[in-house]
């Protein structure tokens, strides 16, 4: 991912922070509460693939694989605002990451 990217987390974790300082949230429980979102995001992709495919019988089809693209780019950027709240250095973090995976599934 290119600096671009990151900085635009980086605006978003600030904004979150900002938002944060008037509810009275403890930092630790600001942590907690960025890595659970995730359940919530990966719960609305599942949710637009079970519309898209109209698994859901009583509803039928009421999602597009574009709304599933859509979903996991919320997925995406959720886990990247998380790893940015939780180490200041995150995008260093997931290219190596990224890099050990890389090397454990391609050799």
């Amino acid at each position: 991912m290119d600096d671009r990217t990151w900085d635009t987390v980086n605006r978003l974790v600030d904004w979150l922070d900002r938002s944060h300082d008037d509810n009275g949230l403890t930092p630790e429980t600001v942590r907690l509460l960025r890595v659970m979102k995730l359940s919530e995001e990966v719960g609305e992709a599942t949710q637009a693939v079970i519309g898209a495919l109209g698994a859901n019988p009583r509803k039928g089809v009421t999602h597009t694989w574009l709304d599933v693209e859509h979903e996991l780019c919320d997925v995406i950027v959720t886990a990247m605002v998380a790893l940015s709240t939780l180490n200041p250095d995150a995008r260093a973090v997931f290219a190596e990451r990224l890099d050990h995976v890389a090397t454990r599934s391609l050799g």
